[in-house]
């Protein structure tokens, strides 16, 4: 079941060709475009999706518990697309606000959720405060980041987090990259999909000082698995006791 949600999310509804490089100059423009494009169509298509998705709003239900735990405070949907999973998020009591690179993106998620705050921005340069969140996620939105640049996304996660808070990752298990090129509604798409193991995110989250405490594997047996990968930045710890 959660596959197939999967698929209606984020995999490709054309074309797929297998992609031999990319451009290191031209990949965040690629896909900032491609969003552009297909942002009111894919809003559309996924308006009902997390009622489809029982893991996802568990894992959402469970990240939520976490940040309460906490004592609370902002948390950061990054990557949010139209805004479906941080209004969730609100609805589970969350203070939740969207980031994302697709300013049409960002349109139609105030459009939607015009009570919800809502800003264009990157991951891989996140114009947010130092320890300003107290929780963050990034749902099937590090897809599209190359494997080059996710320690410096990860590091902009952690500096952004504040001590103790949590992270919730969601992303397709696999070992390749491909070009999408074309997407909801049928419009041209140029962007990168990376399917990644969980062992190698979670080493990333490690260099990057995250602790790891919890995967979910989804649906093993089918063609696109998931996983959701919980992490924490590590608490302060007391100061040291004099002798």
């Amino acid at each position: 079941m959660f596959s197939a949600v999967v698929r209606r999310l984020c995999i490709d509804l054309g074309h797929r060709a297998t992609l031999p490089g990319m451009n290191a100059d031209s990949w965040l423009t690629d896909t900032r475009t491609s969003y552009d494009t297909v942002a009111v169509s894919y809003a559309d298509y996924i308006r009902e999706a997390l009622a489809g998705a029982p893991y996802l709003r568990a894992a959402l239900a469970l990240f939520a518990d976490l940040v309460h735990a906490t004592g609370g405070g902002p948390v950061a949907d990054v990557g949010c697309g139209p805004g479906h999973i941080t209004a969730h998020l609100g609805e589970l009591g969350l203070d939740a606000f969207g980031v994302d690179l697709s300013p049409v993106m960002i349109d139609v998620a105030r459009r939607d959720h015009p009570g919800l705050r809502f800003e264009v921005g990157s991951m891989t340069d996140l114009d947010l405060a130092d320890e300003s969140v107290a929780g963050l996620l990034a749902c099937w939105s590090l897809i599209h980041i190359p494997d080059e640049a996710v320690p410096t996304v990860f590091g902009h996660f952690r500096r952004v987090s504040r001590p103790g808070a949590p992270l919730l990752l969601g992303f397709h298990v696999g070992s390749e990259s491909r070009l999408k090129t074309q997407g909801y509604g049928g419009h041209p798409m140029k962007v990168h999909v990376h399917r990644r193991r969980p062992e190698q995110v979670a080493a990333w989250l490690r260099e990057a000082g995250f602790t790891v405490e919890a995967h979910l594997l989804t649906d093993p047996d089918e063609s696109l698995p998931g996983a959701l990968l919980f992490a924490r930045r590590p608490p302060l710890g007391p100061p040291p006791t004099r002798s």
